[in-house]
């Protein structure tokens, strides 16, 4: 998100009354990955601009809190319910389908690692958005997403917004290292990946080698 689409989010939403401030911020974050709104509009952007908007007094920053964390966990319930009503079907959309190698690597690793990759997907934009519906397709119990979910939106929702509050007018710098911070994230995660896939493919190799030497074994013995 450039700086100039802050700064004119940051302008218009200086002009709504706090009810609408409240509403916008509300449907954004739900909207994230329930209707997959994150892909054209960050969540945290919102996030952040209202808790700008809270520092100058324009709205409440503890139900800024409470709102964008409710916003979140249920959109992601959304997200969840449609991924797993709608399963392979969500693949067929055009935004998602030149991802669809990294969309698999993701389903895998969910159904390996399921509510880590949950939590740590709230935490960086792409998967934030698509991180829910992924774990519903991998048939990932309700319980288990449910858990890492709120944990994830209950932090993210409450430091992103008091973010954007002590920033005050710096939402711009702040934003920047928010960025870096999402980036780093991701970063690990590939990394995790990579080693992963490797480690997987010894295992594999290993297992086959070992049929190898089993086979003669019963050739002799027959």
């Amino acid at each position: 998100m450039t700086a100039s689409v802050v700064s004119f989010f940051l302008g218009e939403i200086h002009r709504l009354p706090s009810l609408l401030v409240y509403i916008l911020v509300t449907v954004l974050v739900f909207g994230e990955a329930a209707l997959f709104i994150g892909f054209f509009l960050p969540g945290e952007t919102a996030v952040l601009v209202a808790g700008v908007v809270a520092s100058q007094g324009h709205v409440n920053v503890v139900v800024v809190c409470v709102l964008v964390v409710l916003a979140a966990v249920l959109g992601d319930t959304v997200g969840y319910l449609i991924g797993h009503r709608y399963g392979e079907g969500l693949m067929n959309l055009s935004i998602l389908r030149r991802r669809r190698p990294a969309l698999d690597r993701a389903l895998e690793g969910l159904r390996r690692r399921g509510p880590v990759y949950v939590f740590v997907g709230r935490f960086t934009a792409f998967l934030r958005a698509v991180m829910p519906g992924l774990a519903g397709m991998s048939k990932m119990h309700y319980r288990r997403f449910f858990i890492a979910n709120a944990l994830g939106g209950l932090i993210w929702g409450v430091s992103f917004t008091l973010l954007g509050y002590f920033a005050g007018t710096a939402l711009t710098k702040i934003e920047k290292y928010a960025s870096w911070a999402g980036l780093g994230v991701l970063a690990f995660m590939v990394l995790f990946f990579i080693v992963f896939h490797f480690v997987k493919k010894r295992h594999e190799t290993n297992e086959e080698e070992a049929l190898d030497g089993e086979r003669p074994l019963r050739e002799e013995r027959s």
